[in-house]
Formats: structure tokens, C-alpha cells, sequence
């Protein structure tokens, strides 16, 4: 779930709570797709407090990076443990996005 969305020096940081699955991958698209309409193109996602992300939460992901990408921008990783981040190795979502 979507803990806070703040702006900060032009950058959209967004913390993440909890499991991500369908419903709040559907929130979570929806609102990155408004701060890419207001013409934010980079996002930094922390994922300190995730336990779990489904599929749809990564494919979420997948399709802001590439809006953002579109833009000149892109979506930049934090906090990656555990579960989540054997998950985004697996799927070498790695590669796809920067990881700090």
C-alpha cells in the first residue's frame, strides 16, 4: 500500500507499505500516472517496509518506468530485502531499473 507521495526538487518520492497485490497495484498505477500528467518524470520507490509484491505490482512498476523512460526520467529502487528483492533478481527487474 501507498504509505506517502511527496515532491521534492522535481523528484516524485513515493513510500510503499505492507504487501503490494492487485488493488493497490491498480491504486499505485493510478497515481504515478497522475504525477507523469502533471509532467513528473522521476521516481524514487522505497520499498524499506514491503513484505510482498504480486506480479501486478511488479508489471505496475514495468509500465511507469516505461511512461517515465518516455519522458527522459525514470524510476529509481530503494530498500530492496528479502522476499522483494529476491523477486525483483529472479525476474532480473535489475536490470530494468536503478537499484540503490
Amino acid at each position: 500500500m501507498i504509505q506517502e507521495i511527496t515532491v521534492e526538487k522535481n523528484q516524485v518520492l513515493v513510500k510503499l507499505a505492507g504487501k503490494i497485490y492487485v488493488e493497490e497495484a491498480a491504486h499505485l498505477r493510478e497515481s504515478l500516472l497522475g504525477y507523469i500528467e502533471k509532467g513528473h518524470k522521476t521516481f524514487i520507490v522505497d520499498f524499506g517496509d514491503v513484505d510482498y509484491i504480486d506480479s501486478s505490482g511488479l508489471g505496475t512498476l514495468v509500465a511507469i518506468q516505461k511512461r517515465a523512460l518516455q519522458n527522459g526520467g525514470g524510476i529509481v529502487i530503494t530498500g530492496l530485502c528479502g522476499l522483494v528483492k529476491d523477486l525483483f533478481e529472479l525476474t532480473r527487474l535489475t536490470k530494468v531499473f536503478e537499484i540503490q
